[in-house]
């Protein structure tokens, strides 16, 4: 998938010279800002370097290569939904952390920020031109975050179970590929040996 001409000027200009992302005049400047204040976040300085993208290409490798547990069979059956959530969270957080690494926010900024706050890291990707609308997506990601908390035993504290909100593993891995694709595609990182799709899972 082609990047737009106004997205490689924009992400082009921010290799030339780092700009504060909550004043900078450009398409996702207010976006920014909004979200800054909602979070209480310290504005972002949006900077890409080549040390940024080689991370942001480590990040997507790993969220490629932990997405084949999402496919074993350990993970196939409903009653296994927490660990497919957890599993789930941490590929989603690498790959979206791969995306913000591209377009400059700082390794520093992400775990100071959005650490294991899904949704979080989805609205800010989303902000900066990701352009992944998916209201499954967006449903889920507010069900993973924070990732850790499924990766806990509740058994003495039914009260504070997490919820699944009716997410079992067949519907967290198509989710979760998709918006691994994304960041595939928009970011040009080339897949990792080992995890190239098949004709057959490109269609489904």
């Amino acid at each position: 998938m082609l990047v737009s001409k106004s997205r490689r000027a924009l992400l082009r200009g921010l290799t030339i010279a780092p700009v504060a992302a909550s004043v900078v005049a450009s398409p996702w400047g207010g976006a920014l800002a909004e979200l800054h204040q909602r979070y209480e976040d310290q504005p972002a300085t949006l900077a890409r370097t080549k040390g940024g993208r080689t991370i942001s290409r480590f990040r997507y490798h790993n969220a490629e290569r932990w997405m084949l547990a999402l496919g074993s069979n350990f993970l196939a059956e409903p009653r296994r939904a927490k660990e497919a959530l957890h599993q789930a969270g941490f590929v989603t957080q690498q790959a979206l952390c791969a995306y913000l690494l591209d377009v400059g926010f700082a390794d520093a900024w992400n775990a100071s920020y959005i650490k294991q706050d899904i949704a979080k890291a989805l609205a800010y990707a989303n902000a900066c031109g990701f352009g992944h609308d998916c209201p499954d997506m967006a449903q889920l990601a507010l069900v993973l975050s924070p990732y850790w908390k499924w990766g806990y035993h509740y058994d003495d504290w039914e009260e504070d179970r997490p919820h699944t909100r009716g997410f079992i593993p067949a519907t967290i891995k198509p989710l979760v590929r998709a918006l691994v694709d994304r960041v595939h595609d928009v970011t040009g990182h080339p897949r990792p040996k080992g995890c190239q799709r098949r004709p057959q899972e490109a269609r489904s």
